[in-house]
């Protein structure tokens, strides 16, 4: 699942992680996303000294068979670490599913963690590229879905998901306990906050919010991204 930061990539995660056949993964190229770019993040420190550092590795991990106990093994990805250098070729024996959000609500949630985010902390511009590699290889784009249309009827989008990935739909997969997940990564307690105080997926989201000015360069690059791409996306 490839998503960029603010887009309901965690409470996706959590709903899959209420699957009895499956096991779940978080972000796991953050600390070599950090080791690479030199970026200061919240909780840097601890990322990086919890996760792997060397992409090549992750990528080895990725591409393994997952778990022998459950037979979905399913990737929280973030579009945002794949940075130029790190190889994308073993995406294309994965199945990918995209993750994609209004970017004004992106930016709009990302800035009050991380102020004055550029294109490439969102994600965008390296979800496109994903995209774009995969429709290419393939012939077809990818499975990609709107996290307004998952908030709007979450049942529906994840039965349409499930078919999709031909595996079996789970009720379990609407709720969850509050708290937190044991798979959470060790920067949860920065980024996860309201999805901890939850028990399943927020109701539809209300109008578009205001962007400061400061961001709208980031917005107008973003928007194209977006309106090029959520046609895309899964419907009924």
């Amino acid at each position: 699942m490839w998503s960029g930061p603010r887009n309901l990539s965690t409470a996706m995660m959590y709903a899959f992680a209420q699957r009895p056949d499956t096991e779940v993964w978080d972000e796991p190229f953050y600390a070599a996303y950090l080791k690479a770019t030199g970026l200061d993040h919240p909780m840097g420190a601890e990322i990086r000294a919890a996760g792997e550092q060397d992409a090549s590795a992750v990528i080895k991990a990725c591409a393994s068979a997952g778990p022998a106990s459950k037979p979905v093994f399913y990737q929280k990805h973030m579009t945002q670490h794949m940075i130029e250098g790190v190889d994308r070729n073993w995406i294309r024996e994965m199945c990918n599913v995209f993750l994609i959000r209004h970017p004004a609500r992106v930016l709009a949630s990302y800035d009050k963690k991380r102020g004055n985010p550029t294109l490439d902390d969102i994600g965008f511009r390296q979800q496109e590229e994903l995209i774009d590699l995969l429709q290419k290889d393939k012939g077809q784009p990818p499975i990609i879905i709107d996290s307004a249309d998952i908030r709007e009827n979450p049942e529906k989008m994840l039965r349409l998901l499930c078919d999709r990935l031909e595996i079996p739909f789970y009720p379990s997969m609407l709720s969850w306990e509050k708290g937190g997940n044991p798979q959470d990564g060790v920067w949860a307690p920065h980024w996860y906050g309201a999805v901890w105080n939850s028990t399943g997926f927020a109701g539809a989201e209300g109008p578009v919010p205001e962007v400061s000015e400061r961001l709208l360069p980031v917005l107008e690059q973003a928007q194209e991204i977006y309106d090029r791409i959520a046609p895309l996306k899964l419907t009924a």
